[in-house]
């Protein structure tokens, strides 16, 4: 009979991240600054290791949020398994719910954000985990094995012209950012030109700026971009790097960058760079197009390769609240 497998909880963030990304699947969600983000947007963070016979299985890190009885976890980006892990993943999942120790009126919700596993979703299937689906729950991804000018030809007419255009405009440039201050003052702008955009087109957000300020610009697995005109910033974009996949995070500006194609030239700075990192996908980071059909449009100008999104997977003893998983998309 094969061992038991120990969950152990830790609060060292620096070992945690230190393990976590080397593995492969590793991404921000189960980083230990997304805690600390978190955390301070009110939730209750923890994080443990599974291990068995020896070795490493599994790292966790979950959010936990109570209204009245009932009791919301929320894991992103994961569990992440590791090789060894990836093997016994149905006793990964099953050490962690027994961790856990649900209650009758308790919620689980696993959501992998475009890093789920085969391994993962088998174990999900046998526990009998639920697959919630929506209409918003895909994405655009491209591919980046290609190379640059079979991207370019694939793009539409019109995004390759404005790419040209931004390209030729000398009063435009871009900027990778790694100094600290420059990105927590590129932060700042960015707050600034996301607020205005969320006052003039009234788009839900689950953001909180000034929560993420500092643990964003300390973040190595953010690329922050930087467009100016003339010297003056036009435009801030944020992605995430995990080892395959640079994924488009967030993104302010103001008229000038319309006038100026800077958004078109700030993705196309990420494809070469995630290109350049070694990333096999670009992904978008979502569409809506029923909700927001400029940026569908704009997005779909680099590719059309529509992919729908990883399933929130919803957990509960009751058999009741498992056929009310639909309603818990807003855990996301």
């Amino acid at each position: 009979m094969a061992a038991k497998l120990a969950v152990q909880e830790t609060a060292d963030a620096r070992d945690w991240d230190r393990r976590i990304w080397a593995c492969p699947g590793a991404n921000i969600y189960c980083g230990s600054a997304w805690g600390a983000y978190k955390a301070r947007r009110g939730l209750e963070v923890r994080r443990a290791f599974v291990s068995g016979d020896g070795a490493d299985l599994a790292f966790i890190q979950w959010q936990t949020r109570r209204k009245g009885p009932v009791r919301f976890i929320h894991v992103q980006g994961g569990p992440l398994l590791t090789e060894a892990g990836a093997h016994r993943a149905e006793a990964v999942f099953a050490a962690f719910i027994d961790h856990l120790a649900l209650g009758r009126l308790d919620i689980l919700a696993i959501d992998y954000e475009q890093f789920e596993s085969q391994d993962a979703t088998l174990a999900l299937l046998i526990h009998g985990f639920t697959p919630v689906i929506g209409a918003r729950d895909h994405t655009l991804e491209l591919d980046l094995r290609q190379d640059l000018d079979a991207i370019q030809a694939g793009m539409e007419p019109r995004w390759r012209k404005a790419l040209r255009k931004a390209e030729r405009n000398t009063d435009v440039t871009t900027h990778f950012l790694e100094d600290r201050a420059e990105r927590l003052s590129a932060f700042d702008d960015f707050t600034a030109m996301f607020a205005a955009l969320r006052q003039r087109k009234g788009f839900a957000t689950t953001l909180q700026p000034q929560a993420y300020r500092d643990i964003a610009a300390e973040d190595e697995h953010l690329l922050f971009l930087d467009v100016r005109e003339k010297g003056e910033r036009i435009l801030v974009r944020i992605a995430h790097l995990s080892e395959t996949r640079c994924t488009d995070f967030y993104t302010a500006s103001n008229e000038r960058a319309r006038a100026t194609s800077a958004a078109t030239l700030a993705v196309w700075r990420f494809v070469e760079r995630a290109k350049a990192e070694g990333c096999r996908v670009f992904d978008f980071g979502g569409i809506d197009p029923a909700a927001n059909r400029p940026v569908f449009d704009f997005k779909r100008g680099l590719c059309t390769n529509v992919v729908q999104h990883n399933p929130l997977w919803v957990y509960g003893m009751s058999p009741a609240l498992r056929k009310l998983a639909p309603v818990l998309l807003s855990l996301r």
